[in-house]
């Protein structure tokens, strides 16, 4: 098994580049699944979920992999198998993206329900009521999605209760190859839909309104291949500025996403910091201060993400003062906490809501992940400790988060990868 050595206590202070959106890029490899046509995508970070995805697209007889060093062709031209099976789709969450692309080339497609990180309750239920809403059939039978259609499926207006990404994603997929017009009415906002728009749009797609909260979709009879890049990962990019702050140090990240970051930015100028911003670059400068506590509350983009909750708990954990951390997204987003706890953190949660004060130093100890984000959250937790701290179950990491360690370690982290039998 895995495991993070981290020697802390050392502030941050350097370059880190930010690699490829994970979000943005499953459902753009899933895309893919539209045509017949090579799909090129550059800027791919070689995450564990990125390899997963591929994975399931080679199940279903699809060439997906790396043709560079963050480059990925998919040709999807000899589609052979419409079952996504429940030994792929159990270990990540985003691989029921391939529903909707595969429903609307093949008329049908099995989908075992999804998996992913343990965080609470992420039904599926907009994702089948937005396909049943474009016509299709839709059973659940053995732990398995089947949905069919006689023909294409049809234009139609597709009203989401809850803003979902994953099901804004799918249904917007699964629209472009519709017969007539859709339109998507409370559909997510965040930046990786726009990302995925832009990228349907280059395969011949008409989309307009991706960015707000409704999208309207014409159909096409058929969609081509296409070059995309991917943007930037704004929740790598906002880790690493919350670790630079926690770790009293000066960070400077690359990507060109400080638009995609509005909200967390300014929560890190609330906690003290000084944030800057030089083209590209963004530059987070603490001058060696502890930071001030500051209250989150997750919420839609351009809310604060509920992927940066964790990081933020952490950095309240060594500010001053005491601060309120408030989840809305997930109901079980906080297993983080009783590791924070072993840390020498003053935490005190009610399922919902964290009440942090802020303690002057952490102290090493043996924590473990619980899920992608949380595990970021430890790292963090094990740079500002006094001590060395041992993070267990660091594939959860490996998941989101592209040569961490290596990334680190360039800005002055002591922080090791090692395998203990």
């Amino acid at each position: 098994m895995e495991k993070l050595r981290i020697q802390g206590g050392r502030p941050l202070h350097g370059h880190i580049p930010i690699s490829g959106a994970k979000n943005a890029s499953l459902p753009m490899l899933a895309a893919a699944l539209l045509t017949a046509e090579p799909v090129r995508v550059s800027n791919v970070p070689r995450l564990r979920d990125v390899h997963t995805m591929l994975a399931v697209l080679q199940s279903l007889g699809a060439s997906a992999a790396f043709c560079g060093d963050n480059e990925v062709l998919v040709r999807s031209n000899s589609i052979n198998n419409l079952k996504a099976p429940y030994e792929l789709v159990k270990t990540m969450r985003a691989s029921f993206l391939v529903l909707g692309p595969l429903l609307a080339r093949f008329q049908f497609v099995e989908v075992s329900l999804p998996g992913g990180c343990a965080i609470g309750t992420r039904p599926i239920d907009q994702h089948l009521k937005a396909l049943s809403a474009l016509g299709a059939t839709i059973e659940l039978k053995e732990g398995y999605v089947t949905a069919q259609i006689d023909g294409r499926l049809r234009g139609s207006l597709i009203d989401m209760d809850i803003a979902t990404v994953t099901g804004t994603q799918n249904a917007l997929m699964a629209a472009t190859l519709a017969d007539g017009e859709s339109t998507i009415v409370n559909a997510a906002r965040e930046p990786e839909i726009v990302a995925l728009a832009n990228m349907l749009i280059d395969m011949g797609a008409d989309i307009k309104g991706a960015g707000t909260d409704v999208i309207h979709v014409a159909g096409k009879e058929s969609l081509h291949g296409c070059t995309a890049t991917l943007m930037p990962d704004r929740i790598e990019a906002g880790t690493f500025l919350i670790a630079g702050a926690a770790t009293r140090g000066c960070i400077t990240i690359n990507g060109g996403c400080h638009d995609l970051l509005d909200a967390p930015i300014a929560k890190l100028r609330q906690s003290g910091a000084e944030v800057s911003f030089d083209g590209d670059y963004i530059q987070i400068d603490t001058h060696g201060k502890q930071p001030q506590a500051v209250d989150i509350r997750t919420a839609t983009y351009p809310g604060i993400p509920t992927d940066l909750q964790a990081q933020f708990l952490a950095l309240n954990c060594v500010a001053r003062g005491t601060s309120r951390v408030t989840e809305t997204i997930f109901e079980n987003r906080f297993m983080h906490v009783p590791e924070l706890a072993r840390l020498g953190a003053s935490i005190e949660s009610d399922g919902t809501t964290a009440t942090i004060r802020g303690v002057p130093q952490l102290h090493g100890a043996n924590i473990m992940a619980t899920d992608l984000r949380a595990s970021s959250c430890l790292v963090i937790g094990g740079l500002v400790a006094e001590g060395e701290t041992i993070v267990d179950r660091v594939y959860h990491l490996d998941r989101g988060y592209e040569h961490i360690e290596a990334k680190l370690t360039a800005v002055g982290a002591d922080i090791h990868r090692f395998n203990e039998q």
